[in-house]
C-alpha cells in the first residue's frame, strides 16, 4: 500500500498543475523530482558504507534499484553535486515558508552526503570541520585542564583513596540492575515516559515498537525505525546498566526520543504532504543533530527537576531491589558528570588524528568521563565507529534545550514543533 501512494504522489506530482508556492526552475525541474533523486542517491551512498541508512520506509522497489546497481564513488560525488546544482538553479522567491525550508533542507542534507562521499574515498576532515560538513555545527574543543574544576567536584563529593574513576564506578555498583530484572525496570522505564509524553504529543494510534537485549555493539541502544509508527529499539547489555540509564534509554529512544521523532516526521511529511526525502535518514547528516539533540533533550523534558529522581526511588529502585538510601549523592553525581560531557570532543579530535594513540584516548576517557576501563573502551570503539556522531549528544542536547526554550514556557508544545519539522541545526542556533 505504501508502495502504491507513493507512485500515486508522485503521479499527481507531475499531472497536477503547481500548487501556491511550490517551485521549479525554467526547465520545468521540481523539489519533488529532486527529492526523489535524493532518496536515490542516499539508498545507494548506503550500499557502499554500511549503517549510511539508518531508517528507510519508502517504496521497497526504490531500495531493489538501489542495491541492483549502485554507482561508484566517484559517480555518487558527481551525482550530489548534479543535486546541488538543481537545487540552486530553483528559486523560492515567493514561494510558502515551508517549500523555502524544504529546498534549504534538501540542500544541506546533499551537502552532508557530498562530504560523506568525500569521507569515503579518502579524504582526510579534521574533526571539527567534519562534524560542521556532516551535522552543521562546529563544536568547541576546549583543553582537558579546564573540566578539572568538574573532577574535583566530583572528587569532594565521593572523597576517599584511589583513582576517582575507581572511586565513582565503585559508588555506582549499588544501582546496577540485576540481569534477571532488566525486563521489568525497562518496561517500567518505558512505559513512564510513554505516559508522561502522551499527555502532551499526540501520536499515531498504530505506533508500537520491540524491545531486545542485544550484545558486542559500540552503544548503549539503538532505535531501528521500521516505518509505519513502529520501532525495534536494542540495549546493549554487554555492560551494567544503572537505573538512571532505564530512564535515560527510556526517553532518548522511544518517547520523547527517536521512536517520536520519526513517527512525527513520516506522518507530517511523508503520510500527510508526500515529501519523498523524509522517507530515508542519512545516519552522517544534519538530521542526526536534531534527533539525538531532542532525545537527550526530551530526558529532562519528561523528568524535570526531582521527577527522575522521584520516579526511581519510588518504583524502579524497588523493581531492581536495590537499595535508595544514597539516591540524593547519585543525582548529584548525574548532574556533575553531565558537564564532563564535552571532553570526549577534544580526546577524539587527537586520537582520530593520530596524535595520542588508543591507550591514551582510553586512559583520558578514564578520567574525563569517570569510567572503567571495559566503559572507556567501548566508547572509543564506539568514536572509531562514528568519530564526530558524538557531537549530537551532548551539543545538540544543550542546542536544542535553548532552542526549545526561547519558543515559550510550554517547552512540549516547543519540543512538538521541532519533532515535526524540516528544522536545521543552523535554525537552532540564535
Amino acid at each position: 500500500m505504501r508502495a502504491l501512494l507513493f507512485v500515486l504522489l508522485l503521479l499527481g506530482a507531475c499531472a497536477a498543475p503547481r500548487a501556491p508556492g511550490a517551485v521549479a526552475d525554467p526547465s520545468g525541474d521540481t523539489l519533488d523530482a529532486i527529492a526523489r533523486d535524493y532518496v536515490g542517491l542516499i539508498l545507494e551512498i548506503g550500499e557502499r558504507e554500511e549503517g549510511y541508512v539508518d531508517a528507510y520506509y519508502g517504496p521497497p522497489e526504490w531500495r531493489t534499484a538501489a542495491a541492483a546497481n549502485p554507482r561508484e564513488i566517484p559517480q555518487l560525488i558527481q551525482g550530489a553535486a548534479s543535486l546541488t546544482a538543481r537545487l540552486n538553479a530553483i528559486s523560492a522567491a515567493g514561494a510558502d515558508p515551508a517549500v523555502v525550508q524544504r529546498r534549504a533542507y534538501l540542500l544541506a542534507h546533499v551537502s552532508a552526503a557530498a562530504a560523506r562521499l568525500r569521507m569515503l574515498s579518502g579524504e582526510k576532515i579534521s574533526f571539527a570541520d567534519e562534524a560542521e560538513a556532516l551535522f552543521g555545527v562546529r563544536p568547541e574543543l576546549r583543553p582537558l585542564s579546564s573540566y578539572d574544576p568538574v573532577l574535583a567536584e566530583i572528587d569532594a563529593l565521593l572523597p576517599g583513596a584511589g583513582p576517582l574513576a575507581d572511586r565513582v564506578t565503585a559508588f555506582k555498583s549499588h544501582y546496577v540492575i540485576p540481569k534477571d530484572r532488566l525486563q521489568a525496570v525497562m518496561d517500567a522505564a518505558i512505559a513512564e515516559c510513554r505516559g508522561r509524553t502522551v499527555q502532551h504529543i499526540a501520536l499515531p494510534a498504530n505506533e508500537n515498537f520491540t524491545l531486545a537485549f542485544v550484545g558486542d555493539k559500540p552503544w548503549s541502544g539503538y532505535n531501528y525505525y521500521q516505518g509505519d509508527s513502529q520501532s525495534k529499539i536494542e540495549i546493549n547489555a554487554d555492560l551494567p546498566i544503572y537505573t538512571e540509564r532505564a530512564i535515560d534509554l527510556g526517553c532518548h529512544e522511544g518517547y520523547p526520543g527517536h521512536h517520536v521523532y520519526n513517527a512525527l516526521l513520516e506522518k507530517t511529511f511523508v503520510d500527510e504532504r508526500g515529501w519523498v526525502e523524509m522517507s530515508v535518514y542519512p545516519l552522517f547528516s544534519p538530521m542526526s543533530f536534531v534527533a539525538e539533540g531532542s532525545a537527550n533533550y526530551g530526558i529532562d523534558l519528561a523528568f524535570p527537576g526531582d521527577e527522575g529522581l522521584d520516579f526511581e526511588r519510588e518504583v524502579l529502585f524497588p523493581l531492581a531491589g536495590l537499595d535508595p538510601s544514597t539516591a540524593e549523592k547519585k543525582a548529584q553525581l548525574q548532574a556533575l558528570t553531565r558537564r564532563l560531557a564535552q571532553a570526549e570532543y577534544t580526546i577524539a579530535d587527537d586520537y582520530l588524528a593520530g596524535r595520542i594513540d588508543r591507550d591514551t584516548a582510553i586512559g583520558q576517557l578514564m578520567e574525563y568521563s569517570l569510567a572503567d576501563r571495559a566503559r572507556a573502551t567501548q566508547r572509543l570503539r564506539f568514536i572509531d565507529t562514528y568519530r564526530s556522531y558524538i557531537i549530537n549528544y551532548g551539543l545538540g542536547r544543550d542546542v536544542v534545550q535553548a532552542w526549545v526554550e526561547r519558543q515559550g514556557p510550554d517547552r512540549w508544545r516547543g519540543m512538538e514543533t521541532l519533532l515535526s519539522s524540516q528544522t536545521l541545526p543552523a535554525d537552532l542556533v540564535p
